[in-house]
């Protein structure tokens, strides 16, 4: 017979392995010597440990699943429990028993952080839904489509949930993007009916532009020109494919008639500086006459100035009034001469001065005299009433001597 420490072979040949319930029987060796059966059944057990230790290593350092990984346990187990080899088979079940709770836990480890996946992937759908839900109702209609297009690329990349959760949420963020579609293709089919609108009301508007594009009503032209334009303001655009062309179209119409009219006008506008000119030299000529001295003499020669500057024709507007006036400034300043002419002369008007002017200085001469009463008689309060009425008409007397002054009294 012989042994070792795990194991040993009995006369018969039977090879027994020791374990802590006791020696189980190996098998049967009839083949060669006691040492060779121990030594091929010890052999055994080394592949048992190199299996063991071989899946110990998937385990910590692979991500081999919790199924596979218990059912290789499994497998190694049942040929530990068989007894086929010689060695420390308790260690062996020993060691899958830690290796069994090691992939138990980490099982329990995976549910647990693929139910926190879940939930994080159903509150990140259920964010989607509600952004999507609200871009439905938005009128940015290329930003809000380009974001739920976004939204879902970024659905794609989430994990699926439950089917009945899974398939709640999709009808509700489909349902969604739905909305804006149909939102956005009702608002462009109204906006091209606009734009079409639009297009028609300007190609009219083209129409009439090229029509009066020869006129010389230039007035009246430039004025329905300005209307056309403000129609065009509110009009809207056309479609982008029209709208360049009927803007050049109805442009060049306007080109055609304001360079005719800037043409005519550039003759007319030399003409009026030409006549400036002239005018101007006629109010040089006429402020030589002053002041006057010979109302008569004057008089002729303001004339014929006039009937000259009358016959020059207009001038350019922004200069009318400062040459105007230079010309109007000679003519009052001879009619002022001839009314201060008419005073002086007329006996009738320095009677009625000279009147009024003894009258005014009979007032102040008693008005005076009624002022020193009152203040001889202590009455200060009615001396200075009087006084005040007193400095009142000795202004009117002071104003009448000057008028009585023109008349060469």
């Amino acid at each position: 017979m012989s042994s070792d420490p795990w194991g040993r072979v009995d006369e018969t040949g039977t090879v027994y392995v020791r374990t802590a319930e006791g020696e189980q029987v190996v098998g049967s060796w009839q083949a060669g010597s006691p040492e060779e059966a121990l030594a091929y059944f010890e052999r055994k057990y080394e592949g048992l440990v190199v299996e063991i230790g071989l899946l110990e290593r998937r385990v910590k350092t692979t991500d081999l699943s919790s199924k596979d990984a218990l059912t290789a346990i499994a497998h190694l187990r049942e040929q530990v429990d068989a007894h086929h080899a010689v060695g420390d088979l308790d260690a062996l079940r020993t060691r899958l028993d830690a290796l069994t709770t090691r992939v138990e836990a980490r099982k329990e480890e995976r549910r647990a952080q693929k139910a926190r996946q879940a939930e994080e992937a159903r509150e990140a759908k259920e964010k989607l839904v509600a952004e999507a839900e609200e871009l439905a109702g938005s009128e940015q209609w290329r930003a809000a489509g380009e974001r739920l297009r976004a939204l879902v690329d970024i659905w794609k990349g989430l994990p699926r949930l439950d089917r009945k959760s899974d398939d709640e949420l999709w009808h509700r963020f489909s349902h969604a993007r739905s909305a804006f579609s149909k939102r956005r293709k009702a608002h462009f089919a109204a906006l091209d009916a606009q734009r079409e609108q639009a297009r028609q009301r300007k190609e009219k508007l083209v129409t009439e532009a090229q029509a009066l594009s020869g006129s010389t009503d230039w007035g009246a032209t430039a004025a329905r020109y300005r209307e056309l334009m403000q129609d065009w303001k509110a009009a809207g655009r056309a479609q982008r494919e029209h709208e360049e062309d009927l803007w050049q179209r109805f442009r060049a119409a306007q080109d055609v008639f304001f360079q005719a009219r800037g043409e005519v006008f550039a003759e007319r506008d030399s003409e009026q500086r030409e006549n400036l000119t002239k005018k101007e030299e006629l109010a040089t000529e006429a402020e030589k006459l002053l002041p006057v001295t010979d109302l008569k003499a004057a008089r002729s020669a303001f004339r014929s100035l006039n009937e000259r500057w009358d016959a020059i024709g207009h001038v350019p507007r922004d200069a009318r009034a400062r040459v105007e006036g230079r010309m109007r400034a000679v003519e009052q300043a001879i009619q002022e001469a001839e009314e201060a002419e008419w005073r002086r002369t007329n006996p009738e008007a320095r009677a009625r001065a000279a009147g009024l002017t003894g009258q005014l200085q009979d007032a102040v001469d008693a008005l005076r005299a009624d002022v020193e009463a009152a203040r001889a008689a202590g009455n200060t309060a009615k001396a200075e009433k009087l006084e005040k009425e007193l400095a009142g008409r000795q202004a009117l007397l002071d104003q009448a001597l000057k008028g009585l002054q023109e008349f060469g009294g």
